[in-house]
C-alpha cells in the first residue's frame, strides 16, 4: 500500500472522528440550548407570576408588551413585519413568531407568498388565496429581540405601575387621608402618603401650625393627577372641604343627610363659618353639630389648631340669614337694595365687633353667604341715600346663591346663634 493511501485513509479515519466529535458536540449543544430554553421559559412564567402578585401587572400586559417588542425587532432588522405574528404559549412559556403567506400562482415577494405548487406540498388541499403560517426561526434574532423587548417591557412596566398607583390614589381625590411629615422647607412640607409624596405649600398650612419630620397629619386631596413622571397628588389643610368632610366624618346626621352644610367659609387655624340646615323638624342643626358642651365640635377645633366655629342655622330670608352670619354683633336690620347687595345697620358701639378685626366678620360673612355687604352704623345710615327692595330673594335664589359659592375652595368663614367663642 503505498504512503499515500495510508495518508489518506488515515485523513478519512481522522476527519470520521472529528465528524462524530462534531456531531456529538452539535447534540450537547442543542442539549444545552434547549434545557437553557426550557429553564429560561419557566423563569419568565415566574416573573409573571411575581410581576401579578408584588406589582399588580397582570400577565397579559406584560405579555402584550414583549409581542409587540418582538414585532418592531423584527422589523427592524428584516425591513418588514406586516405579516409576522407574535404568539406567546402560555403552557411552555415560549414566544414564537410565524409568518402569514398568501397561496398565489406566481410568486414576487418570497417573505409574503408561497406559489401553489409549494404550498400543496404542504398540504394537497391549500388554494389560491389560502393564508399559510410558517413558524420563524431566523438566525441572531434572538438577541437583538430580547434586547428590544427589554426596553418595551421596562416602559410597559413602568407606565402599568403608574397607571395602578394613579388609580389607587385618584380614589382619595375630594377626601381626608393621613401622611407621615418628610422634610420641610422654605418652601413646602413634603407629606409622604405611601406610594407618593405630596407637597404641603404655604398657602394650604394652617399659618400657626408647626411641622417637623415624622410627624402624622391629616390633609385634604384637593386633585390628582397622571403626568408623564408619575401621579401627583394635590394637599392642603386650609380648604373648606377639609372642615366639610370632619363634620360628616364625626357627626352622623350630617354624613346621613339630616343635617345639611349649605356654605362653609374659613381663615384656616382662625375662625370658621359653618351655614346648616337641618330636614328633620326634630332634629335642631345648630345642637346637633356642637354637641352637649360642644363635645362634638371641640376635636374638630383641636385638629385645626384651635379654629373656633360659628354655626349659622340657615334661612331663606336672605336679610335674617346676613344678620345671623354677622353674629356676635348685634344687627338692627339689614336691608336689601335694589342691585342685590346687603346693608347691615348696627349701633355705633357695635360697628367695630361687626366688621371684626381686619375686616374678618364681615368679609367671611360676605363669603359664607355669597353676598356684598356693607355696614353702617345708625348714626351714619340715611335712608334715602339707597334704593332698597321690599322684599328679599325667593328661596330658590338665595339657595341657589349658596350653591355656587359652596366649598369653592377659598378660605372663608360664618355663624348663626351658636359661636366657640365670643371674640370678633
Amino acid at each position: 500500500m503505498s504512503v499515500l493511501t495510508k495518508a489518506n485513509i488515515e485523513g478519512n479515519r481522522a476527519l470520521s472522528v472529528l465528524t462524530r466529535k462534531n456531531v456529538v458536540m452539535d447534540q450537547k449543544k442543542s442539549y444545552f440550548y434547549e434545557e437553557r430554553e426550557k429553564k429560561m421559559s419557566k423563569e419568565m412564567l415566574n416573573a409573571f407570576a411575581m410581576l401579578e402578585e408584588e406589582k399588580g401587572i397582570k400577565m397579559e400586559i406584560v405579555v402584550d408588551a414583549i409581542e409587540q417588542a418582538i414585532t418592531a425587532a423584527y422589523k427592524r432588522q428584516y425591513g418588514q413585519a406586516q405579516n409576522v405574528k407574535v404568539i406567546f404559549d402560555e403552557k411552555k412559556g415560549n414566544f414564537n413568531v410565524y409568518s402569514t403567506r398568501e397561496v398565489v400562482d406566481e410568486v414576487f415577494d418570497s417573505r409574503l407568498e408561497i406559489s401553489l405548487e409549494d404550498a400543496l406540498e404542504l398540504n394537497p388541499h391549500y388554494e389560491i388565496g389560502d393564508k399559510i403560517m410558517f413558524e420563524e426561526k431566523p438566525k441572531d434574532f434572538a438577541r437583538t429581540a430580547a434586547g428590544a423587548a427589554k426596553q418595551v417591557i421596562m416602559q410597559k412596566m413602568r407606565e402599568e405601575e403608574r397607571t395602578i398607583i394613579y388609580n389607587e390614589y385618584s380614589r382619595y381625590k375630594d377626601e381626608i387621608i393621613q401622611g407621615t411629615v418628610e422634610k420641610i422647607d422654605n418652601r413646602a412640607v413634603y407629606v409622604n402618603l405611601g406610594r407618593v409624596d405630596a407637597l404641603l405649600t404655604k398657602k394650604d398650612q394652617i399659618a400657626q401650625e408647626r411641622y417637623h419630620v415624622g410627624d402624622r397629619v391629616k390633609v385634604y386631596v384637593t386633585d390628582v393627577i397622571l403626568t408623564p413622571k408619575g401621579t401627583r397628588v394635590f394637599i392642603s389643610r386650609t380648604v373648606p372641604n377639609m372642615l366639610k368632610r370632619m363634620f360628616e366624618k364625626d357627626i352622623p346626621e350630617v354624613f346621613d343627610g339630616t343635617v345639611e352644610i349649605k356654605s362653609i367659609a374659613r381663615d384656616a387655624g382662625d375662625r370658621a363659618k359653618v351655614i346648616v340646615q337641618s330636614h328633620d323638624e326634630n332634629v335642631d342643626a345648630i345642637g346637633t353639630m356642637v354637641g352637649a358642651k360642644g363635645a362634638r365640635i371641640q376635636g374638630i377645633i383641636r385638629e385645626l389648631a384651635g379654629e373656633k366655629m360659628d354655626i349659622i342655622e340657615f334661612s331663606n330670608d336672605k336679610a335674617t340669614l346676613i344678620a345671623n352670619a354677622l353674629k356676635p354683633a348685634k344687627i338692627e336690620q339689614v336691608l336689601i337694595t335694589e342691585d342685590g347687595a346687603s346693608l347691615a345697620v348696627v349701633a355705633k358701639d357695635q360697628l367695630s365687633l361687626a366688621i371684626g378685626k381686619r375686616g374678618q366678620n364681615v368679609r367671611l360673612a360676605a363669603h359664607v353667604t355669597n353676598s356684598k355687604i356693607d355696614i353702617k352704623s345708625a348714626e351714619e345710615f340715611n335712608m334715602d341715600d339707597y334704593d332698597f327692595v321690599t322684599e328679599t330673594e325667593d328661596d330658590a335664589t338665595l339657595e341657589d346663591a349658596l350653591d355656587t359659592k359652596e366649598f369653592e375652595g377659598e378660605v372663608f368663614e360664618s355663624e348663626d346663634v351658636v359661636s366657640t367663642d365670643n371674640e370678633a
